[in-house]
């Protein structure tokens, strides 16, 4: 399972099939919006796509018809609670150069949610054909 630290990072990873979003257990955002409010969804991909929007114009490649994607993969995430967004809480927080981390489960969780077992036991069969160390206590 991962936990993404980038909004705009962690939805293009997904959308180009990089990250799967069932492999994603929570995305901590620097932003602070609905995206299923037409107007809010409007600014953001307006700033991550237009090279005259923000400073990192993540989404910049991608055409016009893309946008439908990036709303779609935004609004999984939004109505299944993985997009937590500390700015509507006050915080600011600094971005960050790391993208996603790893997180290892407790086989309490993993036998109470089959399909994050599932997710889980193919990350460790992949780990394993990449001979990345694992620590056979994880589960």
């Amino acid at each position: 399972m991962k936990v993404g630290l980038s909004y705009s990072r962690c939805v293009r990873d997904i959308v180009d099939g990089v990250v799967d979003i069932d492999d994603v257990l929570i995305v901590i955002a620097r932003t602070n919006f609905n995206p299923l409010v037409d107007e809010e969804w409007s600014d953001i991909w307006h700033g991550y796509h237009s090279r005259s929007g923000w400073s990192n114009p993540e989404w910049g490649n991608y055409t016009d018809e893309d946008e439908d994607r990036f709303r779609s993969v935004s609004i999984e995430l939004w109505e299944s609670g993985r997009l937590h967004q500390p700015r509507k809480f006050g915080a600011r927080a600094v971005r960050r150069s790391e993208i996603w981390l790893e997180t290892v489960l407790v086989d309490e969780d993993l036998e109470n949610r089959p399909a994050v077992k599932a997710a889980w036991d193919q990350f460790q069969m992949l780990a394993g054909l990449t001979n990345t160390t694992m620590d056979k206590d994880y589960g």
